[in-house]
């Protein structure tokens, strides 16, 4: 492995350590409304060491490149709005907005810098056919699909896009069936009933680090 890669993953390592506790206090925060809301060292352990892995694997996929800047904070933001979902159903636009912006300026930062507009432009009109999508979604299904999925849709569409409409399409398959697998182990074990809603925040953001986790990335 390249040495500076090396230091980019002790750097990411780092970061986790640093910026997991943080984030798991935004994120009960959040979902409780509340500013003094305080999590437990067991979430605060189990976000810190999510984030980690995220961090690194976004070190492992693109490199000292600008683009891992958008990886790495989209890492942030899904484990603040993974938990959020979890907690309260709510995917707060606080930590999706900024996420969307970030990201995107870096992918345009890392073609300007390398040359590669063509990722960057398919990342933009992936994120439109994803919220596109969201939004057909949740117009039929208001219950079960809310905007706060939606725009969600939209961010993994940008991230996910920047590699290939194949992960982009694969990601949020895997999404779906993760959160369809979900909702029949909560019936089956008579955890939720037919009428529960079921957050799909966290489903899709595993869908989305499923794919790039298992390899279907290829950088050009």
């Amino acid at each position: 492995m390249e040495v500076s890669r090396l230091l980019l993953l002790g750097v990411a390592l780092l970061a986790a350590l640093l910026a997991g506790p943080w984030l798991a206090r935004v994120a009960v925060r959040l979902a409780a409304r509340d500013d003094a809301a305080v999590p437990s060292a067991v979430r605060t352990g189990v976000m810190t060491a999510v984030l980690a892995v995220l961090l690194a694997g976004s070190v492992l996929l693109t490199g000292d490149r600008p683009a891992t800047v958008a990886l790495a904070w989209a890492a942030g933001a899904a484990v603040v709005l993974g938990a959020v979902d979890l907690l309260s159903h709510r995917l707060p636009d606080a930590v999706t907005y900024p996420a969307v912006a970030v990201c995107a300026a870096a992918f345009v930062v890392d073609a300007a810098v390398l040359g590669t507009w063509t990722p960057v432009l398919r990342a933009l009109a992936a994120a439109g056919a994803a919220f596109g999508v969201g939004v057909v979604a949740a117009l039929l299904s208001p219950d079960g699909f809310g905007f706060g999925d939606v725009k969600l849709l939209g961010l993994l569409g940008l991230v996910l896009g920047w590699f290939g409409w194949g992960v982009l399409l694969t990601g949020v398959f895997l999404g779906l069936l993760t959160g369809a697998l979900v909702s029949l182990v909560l019936l089956a074990t008579r955890r939720a009933g037919w009428r529960t809603a079921i957050p799909f925040g966290p489903p899709l953001l595993a869908g989305a680090v499923l794919v790039l986790a298992l390899g279907s990335v290829s950088l050009t």
